[in-house]
């Protein structure tokens, strides 16, 4: 196996730079009470900031990389599809993809699973509870993809009916024991049919541990904006179980506004932990009542970059982990002035050499050569 990258020390670096309150944005967070952990079972999630479940992005290698920058009170597997796990298990004796690495992977940890069938998601998600002692078995109710809902009738399809919804979750719980069972969901399908308070009612009356709501019903999929007073209304509507709030997360004082106006217990971040996975750390020295860190410098963020590709390489091979690298690489950039013409040559690599050529001579930054700027 030919190493991508030397192991990079840009995470420690960033970690322990100085953070001087004079150079710094203040939140006004150090004048307020620290929020209480979250609890979810037995399960202590501190502080209350969560990782959000991506198919094709939250791997091991990036969860890796976000546990060294540190601040995620709660990591996640990519959504595994339950009738798939039962079929690989059966026919070939074997785990999904997604869970390599899980077992001796740190805690907490959860893993969400996919499906419509209640059998089918008790007994991975006692697979999940007992074999790979997972932290939280997370079941998904707001995926939106065709593939899911639509094919499926899985994911966000099954808001349409609560009390099937309820009916799954009670023998999920059941199934896995002391292992605290979770799910996700969006408003409902569409605005026609807003059925998020019903379905959480029927979650908690099942036993779920705690419930992440999306801001957007089904057919939005991630237009428009997420609607934070329908989640705060669905967190009003169950009275024992701790309700995440998930949608355009995308700062560290957005994260901290809604955790301290919109009543929920804790807050998700998805697609903005792909460009920065700086920013769990971000939003926890900031609820610590500390200054807020800067973003790594660019020149510090290329070597992140480089150090995430070595990780994959090293779980994928070179020739494999060079593909899936790309897609990672452009949501590096994002935001960043350059970037355009960085992911018009990153998106088109095929080998080591490029990828690495790519990344050194057009990964935005002051010092870029000149035919890179």
């Amino acid at each position: 196996m030919i190493a991508a990258t030397p192991p990079s020390a840009s995470v420690a670096l960033y970690k322990n730079q100085p953070h001087s309150g004079a150079e710094l944005k203040d939140s006004g967070a150090a004048a307020r009470p620290r929020l209480k952990p979250l609890m979810i079972g037995n399960v202590v999630v501190d502080p209350p900031v969560l990782q959000a479940p991506m198919a094709g992005y939250t791997n091991y290698a990036f969860r890796q990389v976000v546990r060294e920058f540190g601040g995620a009170g709660l990591l996640a597997t990519e959504m595994v599809a339950a009738r798939s796990a039962m079929w690989l298990e059966t026919v070939r004796g074997e785990h999904p993809d997604r869970l390599w690495g899980v077992r001796e992977e740190p805690r907490p940890l959860a893993v969400q699973m996919w499906d419509n069938d209640p059998e089918n998601l008790a007994q991975v998600g006692k697979r999940l509870a007992i074999d790979f002692r997972v932290s939280v078995v997370d079941l998904n109710f707001g995926c939106p993809v065709r593939q899911v809902s639509e094919k499926a009738h899985s994911g966000s399809w099954l808001l349409r009916d609560p009390k099937r919804v309820g009916e799954i979750v009670a023998r999920v719980v059941e199934a896995c024991g002391n292992v605290p069972v979770t799910a996700k969901i969006r408003l409902g399908c569409s605005m026609e049919c807003a059925t998020g308070v019903e379905v959480a009612q029927c979650i908690e009356e099942a036993g779920a541990a705690c419930l992440t709501v999306h801001g957007r019903v089904a057919s939005q999929f991630f237009k428009g904006h997420a609607d934070w007073d329908s989640i705060s209304k669905i967190k009003k509507s169950v009275s024992r179980m701790p309700v995440v709030g998930n949608g355009d997360i995308d700062s560290v004082d957005s994260a901290v506004r809604r955790l301290r106006e919109s009543g929920v217990d804790g807050i998700m971040i998805a697609r903005e932990a792909l460009s920065r996975p700086w920013i769990f750390s971000q939003i926890a020295a900031v609820l610590g009542g500390e200054p807020l860190p800067p973003d790594p410098s660019l020149d510090e963020q290329r070597e992140v970059v480089l150090h995430h590709y070595d990780l994959v390489c090293q779980r994928f091979g070179v020739d494999r982990g060079t593909l899936l690298m790309r897609k990672f690489a452009c949501t590096y950039a994002q935001g960043i002035p350059g970037a355009r013409e960085f992911r018009s040559k990153v998106s088109g690599v095929r080998t080591h050499k490029d990828f690495i050529d790519a990344i050194r001579r057009f990964f935005p930054s002051k010092h870029l050569d000149s035919d890179g700027e």
